[in-house]
């Protein structure tokens, strides 16, 4: 008896001793906690649904953690999932679940017990930790046994004793069931008990026999036991034992699910009429495998709404209080376009993709993509097209151009051209070739030359151009140098395509946007596009924008493939097309930013690491093609259109090219960064005079009031009841 109590008082001190030393960090674990109530993202009605601008459904959004991990998309609720497939779930796992409070005591008592016996540690964690360890703590999961493994213990237990606190054991045997982990379905994790039905058996959580849901049980711990179906058999008798001694089934439901002959999918199993297994052959490993493509279209756009959605209205808006819906910018004909096009781009060897398409007019997306897609397999998560930030190359070069235009420097205009220094700053032209004379700044462009725009850069001023940039979202680092003139600049596709889309609609510059309504569930509206109207701003005068887009023109149609045209492959018959290449180097990364009247996308391609890729592959022969694909393809069966040229425009021959520009009156009468001014209409047929009703100006392009960033060709004029006028704010 002595002995015991010594025992007992030097395990006591010890552990004393231990909590003095362990109590500074357990303090600390504490104080980081994840915020236990992230588990409301769960709730099962509360999805939010994404359309596309044409009615379809997108996708449906379910939560992911604050900390980045990801709950499987099939949620079901406990009622969809079969009694059986619950009753062995809790006997395997977790036998005293509705009779500890989240940490099961009584079970880690018995794994020191065996610890100190020497015998293998088994069980211990409940369904509730497991629920923990694999949603709010998925960061800290497989710290086992290195030093993190006491804080994620420590932490789990915590937050597992606030869980069980705050949800009923019902919801957390839901949460556990969609949850957890079992196994690889090809490509793809087979998360939750819907997947794990469907991979493993071809069926729905909720037809899921006895026999079945102990079979899926078993796979829980080793979701290897997938290829030795004998050697299951017996953990799955043993657990029927089980099930029978907790009162779950009955003796007879048992012996009936044993002789039940089941054929997980892949295998061919003989049975006695015993139930034991007489034969069993794997025929196809592969049978299991989940779809590797994505269950929602286009989810690179869709992981932007998300994002949009969270930053709008909070995470409890979006995922709790039954959901929203929301209909979103995404057109489905440019979207199928796009990932068609990317799926049969033809990029440098390990490289991939960021493509986007924009409505001009609105700053909308239309479509994005954000990697190279390969058929049947889903995308990586990682979006180029708008969480990329690459360099830009001489894609910049026509907003430099632009800028020059702005400050009355027409495209005429010359600079010589050879090897320069512009003070420990000595660039070269590409291939190192020189004129040796004065060149116009549209040849310069065609030509993509070095030299000239870095002497136009010098005149317009680094410090003139930086400040351009800004009002289009475009942020250089201040000490960046002249080198930014061609290309130094780091962005995204996303952001190339809003700051040309100023060429193309008289100069106005849309912060990009992917939400056009969002309605709760009860019908009310939170936000509408026309109402809470996105950022925009006026960059150019509609000439100055005008002749910019008239240069980039050029680019595309003023040379032959001979002459050394670097965008040519991007012309799309029957359709006005303007754009730039661009190319960094040791060619990190190609780029080709486009224009039509009706749409504007941009191409990066280039490695996801970074790092050169060969030198036979540059902009011009790879960029253009893929946007061309995609662009004609949005385009197809729609009736070309011409751009819109404002008035103050006149031609001149440069280089025997007819070249815009802005004519002396229109340059006096707007001011660089003027505010913008309303459209003045002339020539309009006189109505006839009606008190009961007013005449206004409608902007065709949205039915709503026009304004005074509304194009001068799609102002119409209207007859409405003064009641009605309201409803066109």
């Amino acid at each position: 008896m002595k002995f015991f109590r010594a025992l007992f008082a030097l395990i006591f001190s010890v552990m004393l001793v231990g909590l003095g030393i362990l109590s500074p960090f357990v303090v600390y674990w504490l104080r980081h906690l994840p915020d236990y109530r992230e588990l409301d993202s769960l709730t099962l009605g509360s999805t939010t649904k994404v359309y596309a601008r044409d009615g379809s459904l997108v996708g449906i959004l379910s939560p992911t953690m604050s900390n980045g991990g990801h709950i499987n998309r099939t949620l079901v609720d406990l009622d969809q999932v079969s009694p059986y497939m619950q009753a062995s779930v809790i006997t395997s796992e977790d036998r005293r679940f509705f009779e500890h409070y989240g940490v099961d005591v009584l079970g880690i008592l018995r794994g020191v017990y065996k610890i100190v016996k020497g015998q293998r540690l088994e069980g211990g964690s409940t369904l509730t930790n497991q629920v923990v360890k694999n949603t709010l703590l998925s960061n800290l999961a497989d710290k086992r046994t290195e030093p993190g493994g006491l804080q994620r213990k420590i932490q789990e237990w915590v937050l597992s004793i606030q869980v069980e606190r705050s949800f009923t054991k019902e919801e957390v045997l839901n949460h556990y069931l969609n949850v957890i982990y079992w196994g690889r379905g090809g490509p793809v994790d087979i998360l939750g008990v819907h997947g794990a039905a469907r991979a493993y058996l071809g069926k729905l959580p909720r037809d899921l026999t006895l026999a079945e849901s102990v079979y899926l049980t078993r796979l829980i711990p080793q979701p290897a036991r997938y290829f030795h179906y004998k050697e299951i058999r017996g953990l799955m008798r043993s657990l029927l034992d089980d099930m029978v001694e907790d009162g779950w089934i009955t003796p007879q439901e048992r012996d009936a699910a044993w002789q039940e002959k089941l054929q997980p999918r892949g295998w061919k199993v003989k049975y006695d009429n015993k139930g034991n297994v007489l034969e069993a052959r794997l025929v196809n490993e592969k049978a299991k495998n989940l779809p590797s493509v994505v269950t929602e279209r286009a989810p690179h756009f869709l992981q932007q709404v998300e994002r949009e959605l969270i930053a709008k209205f909070g995470r409890e808006k979006v995922y709790g209080s039954g959901g929203l819906n929301v209909y979103t910018t995404l057109d489905p004909k440019a979207q199928v376009s796009a990932e068609k096009a990317s799926i049969e781009a033809q990029v440098p060897p390990g490289a991939t993709l960021g493509m986007v398409i924009l409505d001009p007019y609105t700053g909308e997306v239309l479509a994005m993509v954000g990697q190279k897609l390969k058929p049947s397999q889903a995308p990586s998560e990682w979006n180029n097209a708008a969480q990329g930030a690459r360099q830009v190359g001489s894609s910049i070069k026509p907003l430099l151009y632009t800028t020059g235009i702005e400050q009355g420097i027409p495209q005429s205009h010359t600079e010589f051209d050879e090897p320069t220094d512009f003070g420990n700053y000595k660039p070269q032209n590409f291939g190192g070739k020189y004129s040796y004379k004065d060149l116009t700044l549209r040849w310069s462009l065609d030509h993509s030359l070095n030299i000239p725009t870095l002497k136009l850069a010098k005149k317009v001023g680094l410090n003139n151009f930086m400040s351009k940039l800004r009002t289009m979202d475009l942020n250089a680092p201040d000490d960046v140098g002249l080198s930014l003139a061609i290309g130094t600049l780091e962005t995204s596709p996303l952001k190339m395509a809003a700051a040309y889309a100023t060429f193309v609609n008289g100069g106005i510059w849309y912060r990009p946007s992917y939400i056009r309504r969002v309605e709760a569930q009860n019908g009310q509206t939170l936000f509408d596009s026309w109402r809470d109207r996105p950022e925009k701003r006026r960059v150019f005068s509609p000439q100055v924008a005008y002749v910019g887009l008239d240069m980039i023109q050029g680019v595309v149609n003023d040379l032959s493939p001979e002459q050394g045209n670097l965008a040519f492959k991007a012309r799309i018959p029957g359709w006005q097309v303007g754009g730039k290449t661009g190319t960094t180097n040791e060619q990190k990364d190609l780029w080709f930013v486009g224009v039509t009247p009706v749409a504007v996308g941009a191409v990066w391609v280039g490695k996801q690491e970074g790092g050169g890729m060969p030198a036979n592959f540059y902009s011009g022969t790879v960029n253009p093609p893929i946007w061309q694909n995609m662009m004609a393809g949005y385009l197809s069966g729609k009736p070309p259109v011409t751009f819109a040229q404002p008035d103050g425009i006149t031609y001149k021959t440069v280089d025997g090219y007819k070249a815009a520009f802005v004519t002396e009156r229109a340059t006096r009468a707007v001011r660089p960064d003027s505010e913008p001014q309303a459209p003045v209409y002339t020539s309009v047929q006189s109505l006839p005079q009606d008190y009961s009703t007013s005449v206004v100006a409608i902007d065709t392009r949205t039915g709503k009031l026009a304004d005074e960033f509304t194009p001068p060709d799609r102002v119409k004029l209207r007859r409405v009841s003064g009641d009605d006028t309201g409803f066109l704010q």
